[in-house]
């Protein structure tokens, strides 16, 4: 039987073979052979280099060949043909090296059960792959095709799961083509789902028209990527579209590491660093992105910053916004103070303290008010007592935090309903925008943020839009701890600008003053070491003094395996949490992700498990949401657990909190390994029990807000291991991060002149 067109898929490729040094070629050195067969089955596939090994029934050979090659994508059931070596290898035996390898859909029927059962087709596993080539044969594909109402004939599959058969075998089609022309220009193929759901059946023609729109739309691809595959389709290097995308790149570049933007000079030195292209081309292409306004420039405190436009716009927002709201007077009902604070303390059998009552005096005489300070400073009782008092007026409060566990933490707190940002804006997935905004504010008198530190410049702007006319705000949270992963230092500056009337509480209460983390944390933020408990004495703070990397590592792996689940009877995976001051390195994340998931949660055997993106996914493994997914309603910094992973429909489910979501195998490079994640991605969270190492390798990042924010993640353990002198780098290390933003000089600006 030869296929309909649509059902045939050539690949050639020419294959750059890994180094191996063991080896050893057999047969002519020049002539290359041929081979073709079945593939029985991908023993290997590696998504980002399309390096496979097959086993195949080849022709002439009784026994399934082993066949290394480079594909875009390949299945079980397809027919393969190649030219190459047999090479002997000391570990594997006789092997095939194919330096062209070609592979179409199946014509036999054995080829393509295989090739339906392998999971590449949504709906159908090894089960209803053989139902459907017993009851159409050869036809199947036909029928999937152009007659799906058919394979309801066969009992499961019902509408649903016929409509999910039709749409992932077109989908499939579709992605098929899309790998092929990436790995034409010499890329990966990984990504080729998310440019599918990106640009859909355009998306080749889209990219051929302009490779660097990649880089902007498509997360996980870089202006490397598309440097590359522009290069391939031949844009030159030194043309003005591929100056403008370096320079949107290295701005772009510049707000993850958390600036709102550049000065011109500095954007223009790097843009030519990454180029290497004369600055004449630099400078003409940065005239034209600022004529076109893809960016914009500005004078801020004598420095000529160039900004994306957005960032631009969202500071201006914040700062006319804030400026408006705090020189306005309170729109609450009349409140008799002394009887109002006497009722709340009878209500909460909590008395406040002088420096309480005076905040929660200018919280109800103000529109906008900021509570700072560090743990145990009763932060949490004041906000109780503002929203016990108000709501008991009559004021419609809503509360928010940036992430879901910083939002529930609020909610166990206060009593009262608490969500995350993103949904208290009500986002929407197709786009990223928000419903809630200046035409359709938020149906409330009070709205209370908490962990500002986290918001940055772009959220606050959303914030501040949806506020409504006669709304009044408090921000809440701790300004020296880090700042937010994305642009700005919002909370720093409306601190610093004198705008915003702001409460620091500093007094450590009674109660608090009795933990060593909350304590050790103050001494940490005034520049002190901590202090430790006696030894033997049981503490909710340790330091394990360790000196060399190895040691560290192996001394954290069982702190979390043995001794803190023995001796405080917490569970390794659900209650303690690894914080790193950074990613790479023997004592970075990745690292000691694969350790802790080797140790704590080892393959069993015949559970299923998927490698992807660089990690292997088990049942039981903790992960973290690493980007905003608007149509899943899971942010950056989520951590969750899989409770399910299916091989036949190629997904994966985790649970976050209360809520289960679902993910294609495709999409699996928006989460990683949690057993340990970084300092920074652990803001908004609180842990049972944080385990910190520190050593000299850290010493770029080796600062005090960094450790002060990772010992306050702890709510009833901290345990730091490592070397006594880092520790003490850190502490003395108070250098504030510097972030190109013009947000100070928007708020300290007169009003004359914005």
């Amino acid at each position: 039987m030869r296929l309909p067109i649509a059902y045939r898929f050539l690949w050639p490729v020419t294959l750059p073979p890994p180094k191996i040094p063991s080896l050893q070629k057999t047969h002519s050195p020049t002539q290359p052979e041929a081979l073709s067969g079945l593939i029985e089955r991908v023993t290997f596939f590696n998504e980002e280099n399309g390096w496979a090994v097959l086993k195949v029934k080849a022709r002439g050979h009784r026994d399934p060949v082993t066949v290394l090659g480079s594909l875009p994508s390949v299945s079980a059931g397809e027919w393969v043909t190649a030219e190459g070596r047999w090479i002997q290898d000391r570990e594997f035996g006789l092997q095939f090296r194919a330096e062209l390898i070609n592979s179409t859909a199946p014509t036999t029927k054995e080829g393509i059960e295989k090739y339906l059962g392998s999971g590449m087709v949504k709906g159908i596993g090894p089960i209803y792959a053989g139902k459907l080539v017993a009851k159409f044969a050869e036809q199947i594909f036909d029928v999937i095709e152009t007659q799906s109402a058919r394979l309801e004939e066969i009992e499961g599959i019902g509408p649903k799961r016929r409509t999910r058969i039709k749409e992932a075998w077109a989908e499939q089609k579709v992605i098929r083509s899309i790998m092929v022309f990436l790995h034409s220009q010499g890329v990966s193929t990984s990504r080729a789902v998310r440019i599918y759901k990106t640009y859909g059946e355009t998306a080749v023609a889209t990219v051929q028209k302009n490779p660097y729109a990649l880089a902007k739309d498509i997360h996980g691809i870089g202006f490397k990527t598309a440097d590359q595959i522009a290069q391939k389709i031949g844009i030159p290097h030194d043309s003005l579209i591929r100056a403008c995308a370096g320079l949107h790149h290295v701005l772009l570049e510049a707000t993850g590491n958390g600036h709102c933007a550049l000065p011109l000079e500095f954007l223009k030195d790097e843009a030519g660093k990454l180029l290497l292209v004369d600055d004449k081309i630099v400078s003409a292409a940065l005239e034209k992105t600022l004529a076109d306004r893809d960016l914009v420039t500005d004078q801020i405190f004598d420095q000529q910053l160039i900004f994306l436009p957005n960032l631009k716009r969202a500071e201006e927002g914040i700062a006319v916004r804030m400026k408006t709201l705090c020189g306005q007077p309170s729109t609450y009902p009349p409140i008799d103070f002394d009887k109002a604070v006497a009722w709340c303390q009878t209500k909460t059998g909590k008395e406040l303290a002088p420096s309480q009552r005076a905040a929660l005096q200018q919280a109800i005489a103000t529109r906008a008010l900021i509570i700072t300070g560090g743990p145990g400073v009763g932060k949490t009782t004041l906000v109780n007592a503002i929203l016990k008092i108000l709501t008991a007026k009559k004021v419609r409060c809503l509360l928010c935090a940036p992430t879901g566990r910083a939002a529930k933490r609020l909610a166990d707190t206060t009593g009262l309903e608490a969500r995350t940002i993103h949904r208290l804006l009500e986002v929407q997935p197709a786009t990223g925008t928000f419903t809630r905004n200046d035409a359709n504010p938020l149906d409330c008198d009070l709205l209370v943020v908490d962990e500002c530190s986290m918001v940055d410049v772009p959220l606050m702007n959303h914030l501040l839009r949806a506020l409504p006319r006669n709304g009044s705000l408090l921000l809440v949270g701790d300004v020296d701890q880090l700042p937010s992963v994305g642009p700005g230092m919002v909370l720093r500056n409306l601190i610093a600008s004198g705008v915003v009337p702001v409460v620091r509480l500093t007094e450590v209460f009674r109660q608090a003053a009795h933990s060593r983390i909350i304590t050790n944390a103050h001494r940490i933020n005034e520049g002190y070491l901590p202090a430790l408990a006696p030894k033997d004495a049981v503490s909710d703070f340790y330091f394990v003094e360790r000196e060399e990397p190895e040691r560290i590592a192996d001394t954290l792996v069982d702190m979390v395996k043995h001794r803190m689940p023995g001796k405080f009877h917490l569970d390794p995976i659900r209650d303690i949490q690894v914080l790193c001051p950074m990613n790479r390195g023997s004592l970075g994340i990745r690292e000691l992700n694969v350790r802790l998931q080797t140790e704590l949660n080892p393959p069993r055997q015949n559970e299923p498990s998927v490698e992807k993106f660089g990690w292997q996914f088990r049942l039981r493994d903790k992960v973290i949401q690493t980007e905003n997914n608007y149509d899943k309603e899971v942010f950056n910094g989520d951590i969750g657990q899989i409770i399910h992973l299916d091989p036949g429909e190629r997904e994966v489910t985790v649970r976050f909190d209360r809520r289960e979501v679902i993910y294609d195998f495709g999409e699996l490079d928006e989460v990683s390994l949690a057993y340990a994640i970084t300092i920074h991605k652990s803001q908004g969270s609180e842990f049972p029990a944080v385990v910190i190492p520190l050593a000299t390798q850290h010493y770029l990042l080796l600062q005090r807000n960094l450790v002060y924010t990772g010992v306050t993640r702890g709510k009833m353990l901290v345990v730091l291991i490592g070397q006594r002198k880092a520790l003490a780098m850190a502490v003395k290390n108070n250098k504030t991060e510097q972030r190109f933003s013009g947000l100070l000089s928007r708020l300290t600006a007169k009003a004359t002149t914005e």
